[in-house]
């Protein structure tokens, strides 16, 4: 049998550790966009995009929908320096796809969001929809999608603005190569499953829940709040804690701790409206496959 060795050559070691002495020595690299590899294919990686999300684009409308404005008056720029005539300098960007998009993305999500939560006040279907048409919310979705390496612009990377400018954008252009219904289905699939696990409390606390509390109660006829303390300990210690609940016609509505009275009463009247509002942890799910219907939203 012959034996195999594997030898390696003693210049390798000391190769290795100049060669990574040298980098931590320039520092970290800035990062470089994908479309500067030699391997890469711009028009296969926007049928690639859209196949990846099952939807049919234009593929000249998409590539409009990557293509910012600042990027589009810099080749302008370019190729003014170049010599071609004015006529043959226009470069679509992405400004009236965005607008639409924004447009579409806003209406399904308020109808989204009023459909799902019927019992929330509109202040708290406002800040929920808010919240998920964020600039943050939008960037996040539009990352996890794949928009970060195929976007024309003039910074590299992009900025969160940047991101979901470039996402209203892409509902804007689905719109016009599938029909707005494509697009209320892309907002619905992408946009509204932020909500997905999320404490609704985080994203809406009423600002004076024990005032609104009794609007409500008087709305539905439910008595007058009455708040009781139902328990205590540490009293006058930095460790007391107070435990308060909300009754109204002898039902209780609401319960909450808090190191004085008046925190303990706040956070009952809260817990109170999220039993009336159907806000707790425990409700039913939100309905991602819902469909509504182009009549429910708001489209001017």
């Amino acid at each position: 049998t012959v034996q195999t060795c594997r030898h390696i050559k003693r210049w390798v070691s000391p190769t290795l550790r100049e060669l990574a002495h040298r980098v931590q020595k320039q520092g970290p690299q800035k990062p470089e966009p994908r479309a500067g590899f030699v391997e890469w294919n711009y028009r296969s990686e926007l049928f690639a995009f859209g196949k990846r999300l099952n939807e049919e684009f234009q593929l000249p409308l998409l590539q409009t929908a990557f293509t910012e404005r600042s990027y589009a008056h810099q080749e302008q720029e370019r190729q003014r320096k170049l010599g071609i005539a004015e006529s043959d300098l226009h470069t679509a960007d992405n400004s009236e796809l965005a607008s639409k998009g924004a447009h579409i993305a806003k209406a399904y999500t308020e109808a989204y969001v009023q459909h799902s939560l019927p019992k929330v006040p509109a202040a708290g279907q406002q800040a929920i929809a808010s919240y998920l048409l964020s600039t943050e919310s939008l960037a996040h979705v539009s990352t996890h999608l794949g928009t970060k390496d195929l976007i024309f612009s003039s910074e590299y990377p992009p900025s969160n603005e940047t991101l979901a400018h470039t996402l209203h954008a892409v509902i804007g252009a689905l719109a016009d190569s599938s029909g707005v219904e494509r697009a209320f289905l892309f907002v619905r699939d992408f946009i509204c499953t932020q909500l997905n696990q999320k404490d609704l409390l985080d994203i809406w606390t009423p600002e004076h829940p024990l005032q609104l509390l009794g609007e409500v109660c008087s709305q539905r006829k439910l008595g007058e709040p009455e708040p009781r303390l139902l328990g205590d300990c540490g009293k006058n210690t930095v460790l007391s804690a107070f435990h308060v609940g909300i009754y109204a016609n002898r039902h209780l509505l609401g319960k909450g701790f808090g190191e004085d009275v008046q925190t303990a009463t706040e956070v009952a009247a809260i817990d109170a409206l999220q039993t009336l509002y159907e806000m707790h942890d425990n409700r039913r799910p939100f309905d991602f496959g819902l469909q509504l219907e182009t009549k429910h939203v708001r489209l001017a």
